[in-house]
């Protein structure tokens, strides 16, 4: 998608679509308000009228969408109403979309973002797509008083796309392209902005004691792997932040093997490793100036006649004991050693772990919301109030300690699940027991990696690249420079 910031006043482009925001509550005039009159358009948030353009407007075709109250219009107001425009006409057979909404730089600089989000397509695989069926709109406009302050604005926001968009491919791909080799050999390919990767494989890993993330793979015939990713923009004895991702590149259930239905989605169960990836490479785009480690453990988890066993006993590198109930609960084991390896390593100032980890989230939240679980307010204020500012709703989950007894084990340290009262919680609460007093976060993403049906302008059906955005908003408003 070609983006360009243009004076509001400047000349169409021939074969245009003109989107207007059109707040509610306002008056419009002339033929805008026959049209208007004639639908049940009302400048509501979300809301999009697509009709043919009046004479002496210059383009094809004129799309009004809702910004909702004027007053209440903000940036992600901004990207929302853009990519809702662009969405309604990327089809439409037309090749340029000029946007015009309420001036500012920056919120011009935010539609170009929103615009960049709602166009990602994975259409590697298609072969067969009718020309009728691909987006014809290859130039968006944004309308401004200052284009070259909209101009200066963006480039972080393009690195933000570019790092989205690095993630919902990588989410997307099928396990098939996408195993853990695979996965740290694109992680790898990021050097190339500036980024430190270093990849541990499984002699490496077993040397070190990782018993609980290699009992997770040992079933399958792909390596595991463990990849280290540092970016180093701030004072170089500055002590570092860490993220952690859960990377089981498919996830069968091993021997508690899953049913049939719906299997396909397990190609997605990567997506904490994923977002981590996504974030580093964003931070590297826009040079952030903070030190940041992320950690991904990646895995494949099958069900062969190596598996690992319900009613085994696996040795984690804190050298606490697991006595694994169910291999379908296998994310926590390769949080434990990931998020064990973290600390041990790199004593950050706290960890935050993201990972698809429990159905039981969804039951709990539904699929708008991740669950936030940690052991420390301030960091858990701060993950919060980034989510609210970027979109990605976020919602405190609590620890009970009393909970904890639920995963006691009769014969070791620990078992791997509690059954399924609290699940959600019972699974933080084990991977809490890795994190060695640090502060530490836990995202559990289950509803939000993936969307189908989507109903965020900025996420089309399917990856949706979640946690990129809040983390990386995190880490800028309170830890760089």
């Amino acid at each position: 998608m070609e983006i360009e910031f243009v004076a509001a006043d400047a000349a169409l482009p021939a074969r245009t679509v003109l989107a207007r925001v059109i707040f509610e509550g306002e008056p419009a005039d002339g033929a805008l308000a026959q049209a208007i009159a004639a639908s049940r358009f009302t400048g509501g948030k979300g809301q999009v009228l697509d009709i043919l353009a009046p004479s002496g407007i210059g383009a094809d075709r004129l799309v009004l969408v809702g910004g909702g109250k004027r007053q209440a219009f903000d940036a992600l107001g901004a990207e929302h109403a853009a990519a809702s425009a662009y969405s309604a006409v990327k089809a439409s057979g037309l090749e340029a979309l000029r946007i015009e909404l309420p001036d500012g730089p920056d919120l011009a600089a935010r539609a170009a973002l929103g615009v960049r989000l709602a166009a990602y397509r994975f259409d590697k695989y298609r072969t067969k797509e009718p020309a009728d069926k691909k987006p014809s709109i290859v130039k968006t406009q944004v309308g401004t008083s200052d284009p070259e302050g909209a101009l200066a604005a963006f480039p972080p926001l393009a690195a933000l796309a570019d790092a989205v968009s690095f993630t919902r491919d990588l989410v997307s791909e099928p396990a098939n392209t996408l195993y853990p080799v695979e996965f740290a050999r694109r992680v790898k390919a990021l050097e190339r902005l500036g980024l430190e990767v270093e990849i541990l494989g499984e002699p490496e890993m077993t040397a070190l004691g990782m018993g609980s993330l290699l009992g997770v793979g040992q079933g399958s015939v792909r390596e595991s792997q463990m990849v280290v990713i540092r970016w180093n923009g701030g004072a170089k004895d500055a002590q570092p932040i860490a993220f952690v991702g859960k990377g089981v590149c498919f996830d069968s259930g091993g021997i508690s093997i899953k049913p049939a239905d719906g299997m396909e989605d397990m190609k997605w169960d990567m997506g904490g490793a994923g977002a981590v990836a996504g974030l580093m490479h964003v931070l590297a785009g826009r040079k952030a100036k903070v030190n940041v480690v992320g950690i991904l453990g990646l895995v494949e988890n099958m069900p062969d006649g190596a598996a690992q066993r319900p009613g085994d006993v696996v040795t984690s590198m804190s050298g606490q004991t697991i006595e694994v109930i169910n291999t379908d609960a296998e994310g926590r084991l390769v949080l434990a050693d990931a998020l064990w390896y973290c600390q041990d390593r790199f004593k950050p100032r706290f960890m935050v772990d993201l990972a698809t980890l429990t159905g039981a989230v969804i039951i709990s939240l539904g699929n708008d919301y991740a669950g936030c679980f940690s052991n420390n307010d301030e960091l858990a204020g701060k993950l919060l109030a980034a989510s609210g500012v970027e979109g990605e709703p976020l919602w405190r989950m609590p620890l009970p300690e009393a909970y904890t007894k639920q995963i006691d084990s009769m014969i070791a340290d620990v078992k791997n699940t509690g059954g399924r009262p609290g699940g959600s919680i019972t699974a933080a609460l084990f991977l809490q027991k890795f994190v060695n007093g640090l502060p530490w976060a836990h995202l559990d993403i289950a509803g939000v990696a993936w969307k189908k049906p989507s109903s965020v302008p900025t996420i089309p059906d399917g990856a949706t690249g979640y946690g990129v955005r809040l983390l990386n908003r995190m880490v800028q408003e309170n830890y760089e420079g």
